[in-house]
């Protein structure tokens, strides 16, 4: 069966073009023009990947975005003529995984949707969602797929729990801001460990708010380690 793909891109030359490159490499494809055509869809029928331009009529592609991840885990790369850091963190911290800035080539295109698409297959059947976890007063329920703290559930985004449990799982050991981009976005880029830091500052906000023991420390010069707060590692 082949992949879904769903495509939210107003200028229509674009759309076509993508439409038919993706097309072309076997993919099922299903392009809109405004994000709340796509949103109709993709609650009706379950796409692979999604890709989102974020300067659109009607519902933005950022709104798009945090709209889907309330709700849906799948793949989203977001696509902007603008080329700020502060567009990229926004975009990222909204739930987007990939982000491209206009122009670029197709093939670039192609080749981030295909390792998205492997970084879903291969974190099947390994995910650390499917576990359970406790460390401190922090539980994880792998049936529920939900994070309690001293019972309470805790209120995360998708990435913040991929982050928080990747720090529960290596609890005691120091991950540098690398390690940490990678395993939740997938790349590797001094400029864009800023993202885990804001994602890290949320994530201990989150704790503080629920009355947490659990510690996450900064390693100055190079990362995070997670405590448990009960007097040891």
């Amino acid at each position: 069966m082949k992949q879904l793909i769903y495509i939210a891109e107003d200028e229509k030359n674009i759309r076509e073009t993508l439409q038919r490159f993706l097309e072309n490499d076997g993919y099922e494809v299903c392009a809109f023009e405004t994000g709340d055509a796509l949103l109709g869809a993709l609650f009706k029928r379950r796409a692979d990947l999604v890709i989102l331009d974020i300067m659109m009529p009607g519902t933005d592609g950022l709104t798009c975005c945090r709209l889907i991840r309330e709700k849906d885990k799948v793949p989203i790369i977001l696509l902007t003529a603008k080329d700020t850091e502060y567009d990229y963190v926004s975009g990222i911290l909204q739930g987007g995984d990939d982000y491209l800035t206009k122009p670029f080539r197709p093939t670039v295109l192609l080749m981030r949707v295909k390792a998205l698409l492997r970084r879903v297959e291969m974190e099947r059947g390994t995910d650390p969602l499917d576990r359970d976890i406790t460390v401190g007063d922090l539980h994880f329920s792998g049936k529920e797929k939900k994070l309690f703290c001293k019972g309470k559930p805790l209120a995360l985004s998708p990435n913040e729990m991929k982050m928080l449990l990747f720090l529960m799982h290596g609890k005691g050991k120091a991950f540098s801001r690398d390690e940490l981009l990678d395993h939740i976005w997938g790349y590797n880029d001094d400029v864009e460990t800023r993202v885990t830091d804001e994602t890290l500052r949320r994530i201990r906000s989150k704790l503080s708010s629920a009355d947490s023991s659990v510690l996450i420390e900064t390693v100055w010069g190079y990362g995070y380690r997670l405590h448990s707060g009960e007097g040891g590692e």
